[in-house]
């Protein structure tokens, strides 16, 4: 596998975004185009809130699926702070965000203590920005 970085980390699913998504918003849009063309009616009307519900229920699975891979990131990264950080950083271990934690999880072990305490005083906020201060990539190949 090519090595992961901050500028490639990001998990395309190509079935699922350059095939599925498409095709359910072309579906979606030809339903429109034909109810709005051809004939006004409650059938029309049927096709373009089931293509909608369809395009909708991509995108809801598409979340389902990444907030409970946050949720097993976050306790995993639990167990990774009790084993990593120092005695008065383990204190504070439930005021670190699932942003927080989903963003530091691909900082080494070596450089988790240094950037956790950046975190949790302040210096560091918000997914990108921590991403952007690991220095030694942890990659995450097992990704939703």
């Amino acid at each position: 596998m090519k090595e992961q970085n901050y500028s490639n980390h990001v998990r395309f699913f190509p079935a699922f975004h350059y095939f599925v998504l498409p095709v359910l918003l072309l579906n979606f849009g030809w339903s429109i185009y034909r109810w709005h063309k051809v004939e006004y009616s409650v059938d029309g009307l049927e096709q373009v809130l089931f293509a909608a519900a369809v395009f909708v229920l991509a995108f809801c699975a598409r979340i389902f699926a990444l907030k409970v891979q946050d949720r097993v990131i976050r306790i995993e990264e639990r167990m990774r702070y009790e084993l990593l950080l120092p005695d008065d950083l383990k204190q504070r271990i439930a005021e670190f965000t699932v942003d927080q934690m989903v963003a530091l999880r691909f900082a080494s072990d070596e450089e988790l203590p240094e950037l956790a305490r950046k975190v949790l005083d302040g210096k560091v906020q918000g997914r990108k920005a921590i991403k952007q201060q690991v220095k030694n990539w942890k990659a995450d190949y097992l990704r939703a």
